[in-house]
């Protein structure tokens, strides 16, 4: 057996001594348990419901919007949530989106159209963190993928604030929250009642709009679902028929030979 090489062995020492002391920094860390917080999504068989979907885009639009991108989304995506084409054309057009160059070479502005992504509230990466104290608020577009828990942990983190246990030492320009890692969360707290009015006359409280905007942003994260659900259905019932068949098949060709 060839000997290893010094430069390896340090390797493997090395991702050793990281495999052993990631537990150890788990257990060391707070285990943070999210509520049982029930979605229409869950489960196989879950969809999304539609007035909820529509509510929590009508909260990321009043509400988030003005700090978080979604620039993985187009306005005409928003007809899979249930609204109209006249409504996605409203929505659109209420933005101003850089365009250009013109006949003059310089850029400009125009309303927004359907096939416009969605507008993104800072220029680039840098204004975004200048405009809030140095954090650059994370784009949207499957920040529910990203995140352990889904839209479970999006409900929690928004309806999570609190104020700081005794003892707890809050750093400067931050904010206690029982489910952000370390307790401690740049983003004040977003939503406050009645901050949005519903058009469908949904009580406004944190916890429903902290819901639909959560089961909004599993939508646009996970906009297929629910075809890949319904396929995954067809699929397993297909297989079952099939494997009935085959049997059959089978005992029909061995009954002979028996």
């Amino acid at each position: 057996m060839r000997m290893l090489k010094a430069p390896m062995l340090t390797a493997m020492a090395l991702l050793g001594a990281v495999a052993l002391a990631a537990p150890a920094a788990r257990a060391a860390g707070d285990e943070i348990h999210l509520p049982a917080t029930g979605f229409s999504s869950d489960g196989i068989f879950g969809t999304f419901d539609r007035a909820s979907v529509q509510r929590g885009f009508q909260v990321y639009r009043e509400v988030c919007a003005s700090c978080h991108s979604m620039n993985l989304l187009s306005y005409r995506n928003l007809r899979d949530i249930g609204l109209t084409e006249e409504q996605v054309r409203a929505v659109a057009a209420d933005v101003q989106v850089p365009d250009g160059p013109n006949d003059e070479g310089q850029m400009f502005e125009r309303p927004g159209r359907p096939s416009d992504r969605f507008r993104r509230p800072f220029a680039n990466a840098a204004a975004a963190r200048a405009a809030n104290n140095g954090a650059l608020p994370p784009d949207l577009s499957v920040i529910a993928k990203a995140r352990e828990g889904g839209p479970r942990y999006l409900h929690a983190l928004l309806t999570g604030y609190a104020d700081p246990p005794a003892g707890f030492v809050l750093g400067e320009g931050m904010h206690y929250n029982r489910y952000f890692p370390g307790h401690q969360i740049a983003m004040a707290p977003p939503l406050n009642p009645d901050q949005v009015e519903f058009a469908d006359h949904t009580p406004a409280t944190v916890d429903q709009m902290a819901r639909d905007v959560a089961l909004f942003l599993h939508w646009t994260a996970e906009p297929e679902l629910e075809q890949r659900r319904q396929m995954g259905i067809k699929i397993v019932l297909f297989l079952g028929v099939l494997g009935v068949l085959v049997y059959g098949v089978k005992r029909r060709i061995w009954a002979d030979l028996h």
